[in-house]
C-alpha cells in the first residue's frame, strides 16, 4: 500500500523541499511554501500486464481537416495572427497596464460575435464596468456575445464545455483562480494550473481560448515563461512615443509568421487601425543633416524608418555614446569602421543616435543607413531627398548586398522614393528609382564633399 509523504513547494517557483522554509532559496520569496501530500511509489510506475498502452500512429495515416480561420475584419489584427484566429488555439495577449489590452479584446469580441459565439469572462472588472467601456467605445452588443464576471476556473471550464462557444476570452488570467489550490491568484503555481486546463479545453473541445496577461518590470509575461510554453500564440501590445499609437507584435505563432506588426491608434472610440504607417513616417521626415532613411522587414511588412544621428566635439575625457532603438554595439562598430578607413576622428566626438518614432529594430541591413547618418551629421550635409539606404558594411569597409531587397524596393516605390543607395554587386530588378551603388565606405565621401 502506498504511503503518504509530506513535501513543501514554493508557490512562486518550482523549488521543493521536505521541510517548511520561511524564505525560498531559489526565488527569494518569503512565506511562499505550501504543503503537498504525495504518495510514495506513484512517481516510479513501471509497465505491467495490467497497464493500458497507447496505439502509435504514423503521420501519413492522420486525417487532416481544413479549418476556416476566425476572421475579425480588423485587418491589422488578422495580419498579425496569420490571416485570422485558428480554431482550437490557445492565445495570450500581454502588455503594460493601461496599454489597451481590454479595449482591444472588447472591440475584437464585438467584431467576431457577428459571425461566431463568444463568451467573455471579465475577471478584473464587473459587468457594469465592462458595459460602461462598451458604451464609450460605441460597441454594439450582439446576441452571440455573452459576458460574465466569474473568475473561478472550474466554473469557466464547465460553462465552456457545456455551451461549446467558438471563442472564450478571459481578461485576465492573473485574476483567474483554481479553488482547490491554496496559493493566491496570479502566482506561478496558479498560472501553471489555469494555463494547463485552458490549453486542454482548447485542444480537446476545439474551442479557441484567448487570455490577457500582465507583464512584469523586466518586460516579460508575469510568471516567467510559464504561459509562453503552453500557448500557441503570444502577442505583445506596446506603446510608441507619439500619436497615441499602439503596436501589436507576434513573438510566437504556431500558425503564422513571428515578429509580424499591426499598428493602431488610441482614440475616443478605442483602438483604430493605422494601415498606412509608412506614409505617416515619411510625412514627418525632412532632408536635414544627420537623417537617413532605411527599411527593415518586420514579419511580412517592410517598414520605412528614419535614423537620426548627432555628432559633436566632446568636452569630456571619454566621449559619450547614447543610442536608442538600435543595438549600441552596432552604432559603435560602424563609427569605428568609418574612423579606421576614412580617417574621421569620431572617437573624439559625442555620438547620439536614435530611430524616429521610438521603434526598436535589429537588422544588419541598416549598416549603410547608420554610416550615412553619422557622416551626414559630421559634415553637416543632408542626404538627397527621398533617398533610401540598404546595405551591410564589413569590418574591412566593404559594402555588402542584402537579402530580399525586392520587398524593400517595392514598398519604397509606393511612397515615391527617388534614390536607392545599395552595394555595387546588389541585384535590383528593373525599377524607375535611381540606383547609386558603392564598393566601400570610401565612396560614401563623395556624397558630402562635392
Amino acid at each position: 500500500m502506498a504511503k503518504n509523504k509530506t513535501a513543501f513547494k514554493c508557490a512562486e517557483c518550482t523549488y521543493q523541499t521536505v521541510k517548511w522554509l520561511g524564505c525560498c532559496p531559489e526565488c527569494g520569496q518569503w512565506n511562499s511554501f505550501v504543503e503537498l501530500q504525495e504518495q510514495e511509489g506513484l512517481g516510479s510506475l513501471k509497465a505491467s500486464g495490467g497497464q493500458k498502452s497507447v496505439v502509435m500512429t504514423p503521420l501519413s495515416s492522420v486525417a487532416m481537416h481544413q479549418k476556416e480561420r476566425l476572421c475579425s475584419g480588423i485587418a491589422e489584427w488578422d495580419r498579425v495572427v496569420g490571416g485570422g484566429i485558428m480554431p482550437g488555439s490557445f492565445m495570450i495577449i500581454t502588455g503594460d497596464p493601461g496599454i489597451g489590452k481590454s479595449t482591444l479584446l472588447l472591440q475584437l469580441s464585438v467584431q467576431l460575435a457577428q459571425r461566431y459565439t463568444v463568451f467573455y469572462f471579465s475577471t478584473e472588472e464587473s459587468l457594469a464596468q465592462v458595459k460602461d467601456r462598451a458604451q464609450r467605445l460605441d460597441c454594439l452588443m450582439g446576441a452571440q456575445l455573452l459576458f460574465s464576471d466569474q473568475a473561478d476556473l472550474s466554473t469557466i471550464l464547465e460553462t465552456a464545455s457545456q455551451a461549446k462557444p467558438d471563442l472564450v476570452i478571459i481578461d485576465s488570467i492573473q485574476n483567474c483562480y483554481v479553488s482547490q489550490t491554496q496559493t493566491a491568484p496570479g502566482s506561478i503555481a496558479q498560472l501553471r494550473e489555469t494555463g494547463f486546463h485552458l490549453m486542454r479545453l482548447a485542444k480537446e473541445q476545439n474551442i479557441t481560448v484567448m487570455v490577457s496577461g500582465h507583464i512584469n518590470k523586466e518586460g516579460t509575461i508575469a510568471g516567467p515563461k510559464t504561459l509562453e510554453h503552453l500557448v500557441d500564440v503570444v502577442l505583445y501590445l506596446q506603446g510608441e512615443d507619439r500619436w497615441q499609437s499602439r503596436v501589436l507584435r507576434s513573438v510566437k505563432n504556431r500558425f503564422g509568421t513571428i515578429n509580424e506588426l499591426g499598428f493602431f491608434q488610441m482614440g475616443v472610440n478605442g483602438l483604430q487601425e493605422v494601415p498606412n504607417i509608412n506614409e505617416q513616417l515619411l510625412n514627418e521626415m525632412s532632408p536635414v543633416p544627420g537623417a537617413a532613411l532605411v527599411s527593415v522587414l518586420e514579419g511580412s511588412r517592410p517598414l520605412l524608418l528614419e535614423l537620426q544621428a548627432l555628432t559633436i566635439e566632446s568636452k569630456l575625457g571619454i566621449p559619450q555614446r547614447v543610442v536608442s532603438g538600435l543595438d549600441h554595439k552596432q552604432v559603435v562598430l560602424i563609427a569605428a569602421i568609418l574612423e579606421k578607413h576614412l580617417k574621421i576622428r569620431l572617437s573624439m566626438q559625442d555620438v547620439f543616435f536614435k530611430i524616429s518614432g521610438g521603434f526598436s529594430v535589429k537588422s544588419s541591413s541598416t549598416d549603410l543607413g547608420v554610416a550615412l547618418a553619422l557622416l551626414s551629421s559630421y559634415f553637416q550635409r543632408p542626404l538627397p531627398e527621398k533617398s533610401l539606404a540598404l546595405g551591410e558594411i564589413s569590418l574591412t569597409g566593404q559594402i555588402k548586398p542584402i537579402n530580399q531587397i525586392s520587398f524593400f524596393v517595392k514598398e519604397a516605390q509606393k511612397f515615391g522614393i527617388k534614390q536607392l543607395f545599395v552595394a555595387y554587386n546588389q541585384k535590383v530588378e528593373s525599377t524607375n528609382v535611381l540606383i547609386k551603388s558603392f564598393h566601400s565606405v570610401y565612396e560614401l565621401l563623395a556624397l558630402f564633399t562635392d
